[in-house]
């Protein structure tokens, strides 16, 4: 028999051979993206000048490729003074800041943007008073980002995969998903997605290429990645977009998503709504680079940098971005920089960190809904009257989810255990048992009318 230790020596060699070849043999250079290997016989220190000249460029050929030696000590810097620039179409006015701004959103689709971003703002403003009224447990707002939320949805294709954080709901909204699923999943009901087993917000929808949120950050990076890869396993004409706030940037999860994705040229966008602050702790805080931009060149992923407040800019970016994702085969960054207007939930107060004139400001003067109107109507598209129309419908349409979702049944207390195994385990059963057994000690702790 063989011995063990040598079986698994021979085939861990067998298994290093054989990925190398199939991940990235010889780390062939692809658009600039990566750089040619050390091959077999090849001379490990090459002068590139010919012999007439006094001084000759030494080369070093490393394994990850060649590169220049200085015999001068050389640091790269933390940053640069020069910080990376963001890119703009209109001002705040909805003036074009160039004569020769590209307008690529047709008056249809501009329209459409702006309705559902109003329509977005109002079931934010409404939801997020019920749960001060108590008739929910939870909510979370878009407010100041809702550009990000509509335009990036206008600029894919309904075959491109979400993996959303909590403040994407307006990625839902643009594919069809109706103010009474949002209320129903918010008000936990009978008929709501997930029959009340998730929190408030945390979307999703199989029919829509929207998978479920879930709540800690960063986990849904690294399976992002993952179906990205398989749709360019599958030689899919679609890519797999992520959505993330900064402070998810300083999670674990971040770092090899985008290594990942890089390595493997996988067909993804990554969305980063930099939007100053993970709850109460501000980007200066977080990190001392500049942004969320330079994290993606650092793993040598394309990136951008886009204003968040401006609908245009945001929709031609990943326009291009999911361009070049599908046809380059490869992963894409963009740090788009709005500002959380919003508390970051009803669990939070943020006034007790950061300036109410500050907020007020980018609430009124940088507001992204404000800036597309402003644009729409200088097209001449768009008038007072609709506008009000506009406004009317959309408070009806909310007011009517939340009271229908109100009227329906809470789930039974037996379909918290249920559509995750065909036959449920034992371990299940006993939970159940001791949920019941809990109820009937503590009553009082319970709803009256509670469906077991």
């Amino acid at each position: 028999m063989m011995n063990m230790s040598l079986w698994l020596t021979r085939t861990r060699k067998g298994v290093g051979c054989l990925m190398n070849k199939i991940i990235s043999p010889n780390y062939q250079t692809i658009n600039g993206g990566r750089y040619s290997s050390m091959q077999a016989g090849e001379q490990i220190l090459s002068e590139e000048d010919d012999d007439s000249t006094s001084e000759k460029t030494k080369v070093m050929d490393f394994a990850c490729g060649k590169i220049n030696y200085t015999v001068e000590m050389k640091f790269l810097p933390g940053s640069y003074k020069d910080r990376v620039q963001c890119y703009r179409l209109p001002d705040e006015d909805g003036h074009a800041i160039s004569s020769n701004m590209l307008e690529h959103m047709s008056k249809e689709f501009a329209l459409k943007v702006y309705s559902g971003m109003v329509t977005l703002n109002t079931m934010d403003k409404f939801f997020y008073e019920a749960q001060r009224q108590g008739r929910l447990s939870f909510y979370l707002t878009s407010f100041g980002e809702e550009a990000i939320n509509l335009a990036s949805a206008a600029a894919r294709n309904f075959d491109d995969i979400v993996l959303a954080q909590y403040r994407e709901p307006g990625v839902l909204l643009w594919r069809g998903f109706t103010l009474q699923e949002f209320a129903n999943q918010c008000f936990g009901n009978n008929i709501g997605h997930g029959k009340g087993r998730q929190m408030p917000i945390h979307y999703g929808s199989k029919k829509l290429n929207y998978i479920t949120i879930s709540s800690p950050l960063a986990t849904q990076l690294p399976q992002a990645v993952g179906m990205a890869y398989s749709l360019k396993m599958d030689k899919k004409d679609s890519c797999v977009v992520a959505f993330f706030g900064d402070g998810t940037t300083s999670e674990g999860d971040f770092h090899p998503a985008l290594n990942f994705a890089a390595v493997m040229d996988a067909p993804i966008v990554f969305i980063c709504r930099n939007n100053g602050w993970a709850i109460s702790t501000q980007v200066t805080e977080q990190f001392r680079s500049d942004g969320v931009v330079v994290k993606g060149q650092a793993y040598g992923v394309r990136s951008i940098r886009v204003d968040g407040n401006d609908a245009l800019a945001i929709y031609n970016v990943v326009c291009s971005a999911r361009e070049m994702a599908i046809r380059e085969q490869r992963p894409i960054l963009i740090e788009a920089m709005p500002y959380r207007v919003s508390h970051h939930s009803t669990s939070d107060d943020s006034t007790k960190y950061r300036c109410k004139d500050v907020t007020e400001h980018w609430k009124t003067v940088h507001s992204p809904i404000t800036r597309l109107r402003n644009w729409v109507e200088r097209k001449g598209w768009w008038s007072n009257k609709e506008e009000s129309k506009l406004h009317i419908e959309a408070k009806k349409q909310v007011k009517h989810a939340i009271d229908e979702a109100e009227k329906e049944e809470m789930p039974l207390l037996r379909d918290m255990f249920t559509d995750v195994y065909d036959d449920l385990p034992s371990n299940s059963m006993e939970q159940e048992k001791l949920v019941r057994e809990t109820i009937q000690r503590h009553p009082e702790d319970f709803p009256k009318h509670m469906p077991l």
